[in-house]
């Protein structure tokens, strides 16, 4: 199957070639490690990673190298590790910055993992390719493409007649319009630096030009080189580096002899609500805030892959409310569908510069037509409907295992009812059950069913004092819960106090539990409402 992608530079969709089809090659601009991923960073993991499904389904697993890379030197992680060690945190400046890369790059991991992200085949960190960073720079310096200068190594811009063919600018332009520093050692306003020294203050290496540390330009080039080789098939990235980190890669790689990319993708930006995402506006957010708040991975995934790469993609509580309803309804016709990759109906459109609209629009075809199989395997090649993604549904799974045995004695009797033609019983208990946040389906081979209580209007006077308080207790032994939700318990004011004498009743309390966390509401809901509810339906039955 051919595939056709949009190459930023040539401004045209055009064929991807591989150099090598036994290893087709691609490298995406990673996160700088200082702080968790913002719904933004998201976006081009979740592009190039649906990008990189199709690129192993199309040449094999085996026959794909996929390079994302960590910049842990920059100065704002810098900053933060002086911070830490002024509060007093133990260890030397550079050892708080290798703690704080190590656990930004968890969060980074533990994040886009929960939105169904393949791992990287590499996944490069800056501070191990600094030896191969010094040598290009040496490389450039030697063939009349950069200059020392006060400690300082930039790349003379004016050497590279091509500077400017990614973004479309002339340098002119970009000099007259320019805000970067233009620091008294440089000859030209638009150089850019490779290397910068460091004081005893600040992590450094040692290098011709004095101990210091790579500019970022540097970093990528020298780590795709060393990993892809002088030319590869794609290079990506969001927008916002097409100019100036992008701009300088292409400059710096090709006058150190290297071919570099032949296609480059961008995707664009992110909004919120139609705005630019900031701290400002108030509507700056992180991975890790919509998955506390609730928000499945899956349904992040689905709503940012929703709208076409290229676009500006605006996230809305509308786009995110119908996400999660489509996707549990899909969850549910294929949970017990194994997947048969030969059904798929996504590659043709992928191949299309990833018109992953279109493949959605299939996915609710097949859906309507009971095609649960092509269904599945569609979803496989968007990373939806996997199993990676259950995470969200182990502690559903936990709870329908509570409810299981008097959900099928309903059943039965609802059955019963059928079978005697009582259909307006049959549809009573349904509805009851919907109301109660339990969906039914009915099949040639029975009827299932699939909690969902995200609609559901929890009574609250149906959970007793008594109750209440065995509950809290639970939590506050850490018998049912894990310490991670006891100190979101504890963050708000729940836990350390005996509920009794604490000012609330016990329902105010599981109030403010529900909304501070869902995941606990829901097991409260179960245990505390549900339960008896279906036993009282279980009992008006047999009367």
């Amino acid at each position: 199957m051919t595939i056709r992608l949009w190459n930023t530079k040539t401004k045209t969709k055009e064929v991807l070639a591989p150099l090598d089809p036994q290893n087709v090659r691609m490298y995406v601009c990673g996160p700088t490690v200082y702080d968790r991923a913002h719904l933004g960073n998201a976006r081009p993991v979740l592009v190039f990673d649906v990008l990189y499904r199709l690129l192993r389904h199309e040449y094999g697993a085996d026959h794909v190298t996929y390079v994302r890379n960590f910049t842990d030197v920059d100065d704002k992680i810098n900053a933060t590790a002086l911070a830490r060690k002024e509060a007093g945190a133990e260890g030397t400046l550079e050892e708080l910055v290798r703690e704080r890369s190590d656990e930004t790059i968890r969060w980074y991991h533990e994040d886009m993992d929960a939105l169904g992200a393949l791992r990287p085949d590499h996944e490069p960190r800056a501070t191990e390719f600094i030896p191969q960073m010094i040598a290009m720079i040496g490389d450039l310096i030697e063939k009349g493409h950069a200059y020392e200068a006060e400690g300082h190594v930039l790349f003379a811009v004016e050497s590279y007649s091509d500077y400017g063919s990614l973004s479309g600018r002339a340098v002119e332009d970009m000099i007259a319009g320019a805000r970067v520093e233009v620091a008294p050692y440089k000859r030209n306003p638009m150089d850019f630096v490779l290397w910068k020294p460091s004081d005893d203050e600040l992590p450094g290496w040692d290098s011709p030009w004095g101990r210091g540390r790579p500019g970022w330009h540097i970093e990528c080039s020298a780590m795709a080189h060393e990993l892809l080789g002088e030319s590869f098939d794609i290079h990506g990235g969001g927008i916002d580096l097409q100019f100036p980190h992008h701009e300088n890669e292409i400059a710096q790689s090709h006058c150190a002899g290297h071919g570099f990319a032949k296609i480059w993708m961008h995707n664009e930006m992110l909004q919120v609500e139609g705005k630019k995402m900031s701290k400002s506006l108030g509507n700056f957010f992180t991975v890790r805030d919509l998955l506390e708040q609730g928000v499945p991975g899956e349904v992040i995934r689905f709503v940012m892959l929703s709208t076409h790469y290229r676009k500006p993609m605006d996230w809305t509580e509308k786009k995110r409310e119908e996400a999660e309803a489509t996707l549990k309804k899909w969850r549910m016709a294929v949970r017990d569908v194994e997947i048969d990759m030969t059904a798929e109906q996504a590659s043709d459109a992928l191949s299309d510069d990833l018109n992953i609209s279109e493949v959605i629009a299939r996915m609710h075809s097949l859906f309507a037509q009971q095609e649960f199989e092509a269904l599945k395997a569609t979803g496989c090649l968007l990373g939806l409907l996997q199993k990676d993604l259950e995470s969200n549904e182990k502690t559903t799974d936990v709870l329908r295992d509570t409810i299981a045995q008097s959900v099928e004695q309903i059943l039965t009797k609802r059955f019963e009812a059928k079978k005697i033609g009582n259909f307006s019983r049959a549809d009573e208990i349904r509805n009851q059950l919907k109301l109660y946040g339990l969906a039914l389906r009915d099949a040639p081979e029975g009827t299932e069913w699939e909690p969902d209580f995200s609609s559901v209007e929890i009574n609250l006077s149906k959970i007793s004092r008594k109750d209440g308080n065995k509950f809290f207790s639970d939590l506050k032994n850490n018998t049912r819960i894990e310490q991670e939700i006891l100190n979101s318990l504890s963050k708000i004011g729940l836990i350390g106090q005996p509920i009794l004498d604490s000012g609330h009743q016990p329902d105010a309390l599981i109030q403010d539990l529900l909304i501070e966390v869902k995941k606990i509401g829901e097991r409260a809901y179960v245990h505390y409402v549900l339960v008896p509810l279906l036993e009282e339906m279980i009992e008006t039955s047999d009367d």
